[in-house]
């Protein structure tokens, strides 16, 4: 009786382990999920990492096409997605989805409003009256110092004659 009942706990334990192994293989979705940089303007790259993701996945959101993942060597899975250049400045989500897992992630990020290029006033402003100043000044300054140099060379050069 006794061996019947070893072997009974026995072969339940075997089946237990064998039911539940598959269970600790699987990833149970993604984890750790960063977003770098997490303020992000139109047009620019954001970088996706996540733990847990073996197998690689995607990575969705509203504001940038699908991305996939890859597994580097240390367990760490990325993705560098480019936002879209016309992405309405605010608050948006990304979700990160295994391979092998139905298991969705989702982290926050912020697309900042577009900043135009800063290419120098080109003219759009006057200028004004101490500038004006300076500019006729400086202007004098330099007919002056060349009528004393147009002087100088006739006085030395009707002395030679």
């Amino acid at each position: 009786m006794r061996a019947a009942r070893t072997l009974a706990v026995t072969a339940t334990a075997f089946a237990a382990l064998g039911l539940a192994a598959p269970l600790a293989t699987a990833t149970n979705g993604p984890r750790e999920v960063t977003v770098n940089p997490f303020d992000v303007h139109a047009g620019s790259t954001i970088t996706i990492t996540a733990r847990g993701c073996g197998h690689g996945g995607t990575v969705t959101s509203n504001a940038f096409p699908e991305t996939n993942l890859s597994v580097n060597h240390n367990g760490l899975s990325s993705a560098i997605a480019r936002v879209y250049n016309n992405a309405t400045p605010g608050s948006y989500n990304l979700a990160v989805r295994c391979n092998d897992d139905r298991e969705v992630t989702t982290h926050p990020f912020r697309v900042l409003p577009g900043r135009g290029a800063e290419g120098g006033l080109g003219g759009a402003f006057t200028p004004s009256s101490t500038e004006m100043a300076v500019g006729g000044s400086l202007v004098a300054a330099a007919a002056l110092g060349g009528g004393l140099i147009v002087l100088r060379r006739r006085r030395t050069a009707g002395a030679e004659v």
